[in-house]
């Protein structure tokens, strides 16, 4: 991509792995030599998106703005579509990209001849045709693949998702999320360092209580140690009290949401339990950090750990996490999978490789459009 493009990302929930990927890629295509901005939603994000978003304003030359947008289809939605498409006029954008479910169809509704992307990062893609709301959202994605030039997506797992709950894209790329250089350096343990630490969203997605149910388990089992578990989120009250039924309410600790690399140091062993996921940042960055994991097989996490995939264990089940926690408290060091997951991060999930995928599938999909061509 040699031409200097005018780029404008638009969201939903300024919060998380979507908020922290859209950062990192506006970030570095700015510093290319890109005009960018970033839509976002306006109720959501708390004082840490704020904060941020008003740093990255003075920035980015397309600048930020925000609106509100409802979770759920309604009528907010006419309104930040307005929003999306007087920015998308003014700013004179050539590139349109939505994350997310509600990003990825303001991106796409709105008229123009900008190029329409589409990263899903999970969000449509987790439901099931067999529910109501899932037919119905999967059915909007179908219309709305009609809308969309280019689908960009974070692991070979969610293509293969795509193309079987929503049809085949017209066009579509693979382009992994990467780390910051900086993100490359080891974190050691602090020496009062917990046992085993989560940190995520405290939804039952993430499997929040199968870790619970392992770590009753394994504290039956004899463990005396402690555990750490970070983030915030709608079951946070549900997996305290699971806590207390079983008995470890003493042992387990919910501190609330922490930066992740500051999380780092306080555990031994990165607890990843989830029961689905799209291509997690927290395992990129607990990798790059050379910090042991027990994590599931779901999503792209056997992207990320290659060759090691075999090391991963099966979701939703107690059992075979108890069985894997015991096993990494036992281990001496950091093992072999450590070190190759960490050298295998800083050669192929950066990013800068991140950014040069995501701007060479621009080109290719420009090319493939020849009115909007450069």
């Amino acid at each position: 991509m040699s031409r200097s493009l005018r780029i404008l990302h638009v969201m939903r929930t300024p919060v998380g792995g979507l908020f922290r990927h859209v950062i990192d890629l506006a970030v570095e295509q700015a510093n290319r030599g890109h005009a960018v901005g970033i839509i976002a939603d306006s109720s959501t994000g708390g004082e840490n998106a704020s904060s941020k978003l008003a740093e990255l304003s003075s920035k980015l030359e397309l600048g930020v703005s925000r609106v509100s947008m409802s979770r759920q289809v309604g009528p907010q939605d006419r309104t930040a579509l307005r929003h999306v498409s007087h920015r998308a006029q003014e700013s004179r954008a050539d590139i349109l990209h939505g994350h997310g479910a509600k990003g990825g169809a303001y991106a796409r509704l709105t008229a123009g001849a900008a190029l329409k992307v589409y990263t899903p990062h999970g969000g449509s893609l987790h439901y099931s045709a067999a529910s109501p709301i899932g037919l119905a959202y999967l059915a909007i994605e179908r219309w709305l693949r009609r809308r969309t030039d280019l689908v960009l997506f974070e692991s070979r797992f969610s293509e293969a998702t795509f193309r079987r709950k929503i049809g085949q894209p017209r066009f579509a790329r693979v382009v992994h999320n990467g780390v910051r250089p900086e993100e490359l350096q080891r974190v050691s343990p602090d020496d009062d360092a917990v046992d085993f630490i989560y940190i995520g969203e405290m939804r039952r997605l993430k499997g929040v209580g199968t870790l619970l149910d392992a770590l009753g388990r394994h504290a039956a089992d004899g463990w005396n140690g402690e555990a750490v578990l970070y983030g915030d989120g709608p079951d946070r009250r549900m997996f305290e009290e699971q806590a207390g039924r079983l008995g470890i309410l003493h042992q387990v600790h919910f501190p609330g949401p922490s930066p992740a690399r500051k999380a780092f140091a306080t555990g031994r062993v990165l607890t990843v339990p989830s029961w689905a996921e799209s291509f997690p940042y927290i395992v990129l960055e607990a990798g790059a950090a050379s910090l042991p994991m027990v994590a599931t097989n779901v999503g792209g996490i056997a992207e990320i750990f290659g060759p090691d995939a075999g090391a991963l264990i099966p979701p939703r089940s107690a059992t075979a996490l108890a069985d894997a926690l015991k096993q990494a408290r036992q281990s001496v060091g950091d093992g072999p999978v450590t070190g190759r997951l960490h050298d295998r991060i800083a050669s192929s999930f950066t990013v800068e490789r991140m950014t040069d995928g995501v701007l060479d599938a621009y080109g290719e999909a420009q090319a493939a459009r020849p009115d909007v061509s450069g």
